[in-house]
């Protein structure tokens, strides 16, 4: 771990929410909700009435009644975050992206050339302003974790450096949401023993909180409360997992139509993964339910795999075996991911695939590379909106 605070976490404000009213002055200073049935993004106007992402567009629209809903264009927002990418890069070859809209960047050894990383942070959150039109907000601390924690207390715009000497003083008074890994159970079963902020959870040895949370947990928190983290700023990583996830609103769905959204899911990521020639072992089902819990359900297959039907009869397995969760709970967010990816040859012995899959999947990918997305579809997806394709950042 570096004795110096170098490590910035950039993350955009409200992302899609702010290139609308970027691009439309009418919007500015006004509450926006991105996506009509299911909110997408919901302007920081907007968040003040409680409107959050994946909300249902209705009960958004009930708490804040004045709120301009807008279709997405996701075109304009991929168009933006290579943009601010670019800035990035200017400022410091090693960035670490996380997703579109957000990234670590390593400044140690630059001070001699662009100056204290409190000053490039705060160039930097010019120069996305000036050449981009977008809020920014930074956060710069020793450590990854330390810098996202200080970026996410100082939404939006905001820019907040801890130094070495301060970390603890800074971190200790924050609630114990604020570490990577607590949840809605893990905080409960904190706040059970009257554990409620970071500091709390630093005044318990590790072997009390191996007792309380398990191993793998308490050995995470235990660090983390102590600013513990020495992960490097890595550059041109490969993804560990490839997903995608669809919003269901609040509305009840059939097993035919959760079906339907099962597969046009494993659609999207198989066809990635073949595009960056990777394959998968182990299927991950997410579920959110009405009630604001979540779940997770997994399998590994024998072989690693990017085929549309072998991954699609893990997933519907998965599903399946859920059942009696989203009949009781009813779901609001359905999810998938494929982990566990190696970048080696599909070696798949029959009877695990039969070879017609591998035709199958290579003349489709054809067509939609070719013709668009649109161009070739199931017949169980026909007529049924398919929902925005989320941008992402190269595979």
């Amino acid at each position: 771990m570096s004795d110096e605070a170098t490590i910035l976490h950039a993350d955009l404000d409200a992302f899609y929410a702010s290139v609308e009213q970027r691009d439309d002055p009418r919007l500015r200073g006004r509450p926006v909700i991105v996506g009509g049935g299911v909110v997408l993004a919901a302007s920081y106007q907007a968040r003040a009435h409680g409107v959050r992402t994946a909300m249902g567009g209705r009960q958004a629209r009930l708490l804040c009644p004045d709120a301009i809903v807008v279709p997405p264009r996701m075109s304009a927002y991929s168009a933006a975050s290579r943009a601010v990418f670019e800035v990035f890069r200017r400022t410091t070859p090693i960035v670490e992206p996380l997703s579109i809209d957000e990234a670590f960047l390593q400044v140690g050894g630059l001070r001699r050339i662009h100056g204290e990383p409190a000053a490039i942070a705060a160039r930097l959150r010019r120069e996305v302003r000036d050449r981009v039109g977008l809020p920014i907000t930074v956060g710069v601390a020793r450590t990854k974790f330390l810098a996202k924690v200080a970026s996410g207390v100082s939404k939006p715009d905001g820019l907040r450096v801890v130094p070495p000497d301060a970390e603890l003083a800074f971190l200790h008074p924050l609630p114990v949401g604020r570490l990577w890994g607590v949840g809605p159970v893990t905080a409960q079963r904190l706040a059970e023993l009257r554990i409620t902020t970071v500091g709390q959870v630093a005044e318990l040895g590790e072997a009390d909180l191996v007792s309380i949370l398990g191993a793998a947990v308490g050995r995470h928190l235990h660090a983390l409360a102590h600013n513990r983290d020495p992960r490097p700023v890595h550059t041109g990583r490969r993804r560990h997992s490839m997903g995608a996830q669809h919003a269901l609103g609040r509305r009840p769905r059939s097993p035919a139509e959760l079906d339907a959204v099962l597969a046009l899911l494993i659609e999207r990521i198989g066809r990635r993964m073949r595009r960056a020639h990777r394959r998968g072992r182990t299927v991950v089902l997410r579920l959110r339910f009405a009630d604001y819990g979540r779940a997770t359900r997994s399998t590994t297959l024998r072989q690693a795999t990017s085929r549309t039907r072998l991954l699609l009869d893990a997933a519907r397995g998965l599903l399946a075996a859920a059942d009696p969760l989203v009949t009781r709970r009813g779901l609001t967010l359905l999810g998938v991911s494929v982990g566990n990816l190696d970048d080696g040859p599909e070696q798949l012995e029959l009877p695990f695939a039969d070879v017609r899959d591998a035709a199958v999947d290579t003349a489709v990918d054809s067509v939609r590379d070719r013709f668009g997305t649109t161009a070739i579809t199931r017949g169980t997806l026909l007529g049924r909106d398919a929902g925005p394709t989320v941008p992402l950042l190269p595979d």
